[in-house]
């Protein structure tokens, strides 16, 4: 096991540490990317754990009764566990922290293995909003089954290699994937399209949440009219209550909120029903499945639904470890000097918020919750909303340098197709190439100092 980190307490205020330098470009209160929220005691392996730290007594209890339902296993129904029944009948994972171990980032398998872990698929038949879910597997393939059930498919990804070099000589290897699914159960139509997607890591989700839709609004440019050649424009979903909202979860901005983001996990990857999704994702042609127990109407109930919710907006981000190091201050030059800031948008202040220690917070996420084209290399082909099927929107960039630590693992992008932050950059295309033919053109030392300051983060 690995051993925590504990940190000296920094400061409750959003300011630099006693002695460090906050000029020349570096905002004091970046140290503290969550504000006052900012989870200042624990790194290592543990960093994305804590819970925000101006929670209020009140939710601190329900924060950990949430966490005790993320971690622990769902189990088929009926079961003595009633609480934690109705897992399936189909299903990707059986707990929450199966796709995101410590509330860190999922992985997809490596070449030639099943099943997919940390990884999931989206399927459609059509270029239609969101696609028309197959007719034989529906909105989501489940490699998992219930005793007694099959699976939809198995799904082997294959990864073949292209060589990139740089300005200096330098050889970047980029890894592109295709999946090969053969079904189990069930025949998928001809015209199936299939859009993978990792698990992202789970901090400071009730920040980006509070973030006023008015300051992501402003920050589109959907025309491209000041001809700068980013024309980030912002996804619109409908919420549990009707109402069209800004998309802020998911790759491609598919959930407006964090209600309609855990139900749709809950349904997609569990398999479970909630009271925003009452039905089992078991289509016409899987009678096994619509016939198979139930662990109740809805088998997530309420409370635990909302338990869920409020841990889900409460896992802090964690403090910057070295925002003052002079790799550190070269490397956000650079960073700002490629134009990276023009999507990954430094700094927000959070408006009326779910809960109430995240109201007002300046906080450093490094995102502007727009959608962006990214090219043809990292298209899904699988139009989602206001996003086409080159669109993804803006992830952000805190607590990306704890990922190894927290997750075992160093896999970027949607898909997880990138194995360490480079290859993430140089996979960028779209509106990101220019910034993208920029990085490959620096020297060995500026390439290191900028993923050092992505890794600060």
């Amino acid at each position: 096991m690995r051993p925590l980190l504990v940190l000296p307490l920094l400061a409750a205020c959003a300011e630099a540490p006693k002695g460090v330098d906050s000029g020349a470009g570096l905002d004091p209160a970046a140290w503290l990317p969550g504000g006052e929220t900012t989870n200042r005691l624990l790194l290592g392996g543990n960093a994305f754990l804590m819970p925000s730290a101006n929670l209020q007594p009140a939710d601190e209890q329900d924060f950990y009764s949430g966490n005790s339902f993320f971690n622990q296993a769902w189990v088929e129904a009926p079961a003595s566990t009633a609480a934690r029944d109705g897992l399936g009948p189909l299903f990707n994972a059986r707990s929450c922290s199966g796709c995101h171990l410590r509330d860190g980032k999922g992985r997809p398998p490596e070449s030639g293995q099943s099943p997919l872990g940390g990884l999931l698929i989206r399927l459609s038949i059509d270029e239609v909003d969101g696609g028309t879910p197959d007719p034989s597997w529906g909105g989501q393939l489940q490699d998992q089954a219930n005793d007694g059930l099959q699976p939809e498919a198995a799904v082997v990804i294959h990864e073949a290699p292209t060589d990139l070099r740089t300005a200096d000589g330098a050889t970047i290897t980029l890894w592109a994937p295709t999946y090969a699914i053969t079904p189990i159960t069930g025949a998928p139509d001809p015209a199936l399209r299939t859009s993978p997607r990792v698990g992202p890591h789970m901090i400071g989700l009730g920040l980006l949440e509070a973030i006023p839709a008015a300051d992501i609004f402003a920050l589109a440019d959907p025309e491209d009219s000041d001809g700068d050649g980013i024309s980030g424009r912002p996804q619109l979903r409908v919420n549990a209550a009707g109402d069209e909202l800004l998309g802020r979860f998911g790759w491609k901005g598919d959930a407006p909120g964090i209600p309609e983001q855990v139900a749709g996990a809950f349904a997609g990857d569990l398999g479970l029903t909630s009271r925003l999704h009452p039905a089992d994702d078991c289509t016409a042609a899987q009678p096994d499945c619509q016939e198979a127990d139930s662990g109740g109407d809805p088998e997530v109930e309420d409370h635990i639904l909302d338990l869920v919710i409020l841990y889900s907006r409460a896992v802090a981000p964690p403090v910057r470890r070295a925002a003052d190091a002079p790799e550190v201050r070269a490397g956000q030059a650079l960073f700002d000097e490629l134009g990276c800031a023009a999507c990954h948008t430094p700094a927000h202040t959070t408006g009326p918020a779910a809960l109430a220690g995240h109201e007002g917070q300046r906080i450093f996420p490094y995102t502007d919750l727009l959608l962006h084209d990214m090219g043809p290399g990292l298209a899904d082909d699988r139009p989602l909303g206001q996003a086409s099927g080159q669109e993804w929107r803006t992830p952000p960039l805190w607590g990306l340098g704890l990922i190894d630590e927290v997750s075992d693992h160093t896999r970027f992008l949607h898909d997880g197709r990138a194995r360490n932050l480079t290859e993430a950059i140089v996979w960028h295309g779209g509106e990101a190439e220019e910034s993208r033919d920029a990085f490959l053109g620096l020297s060995a030392a500026e390439r290191a100092a900028l993923l050092t300051f992505v890794e600060d983060l």
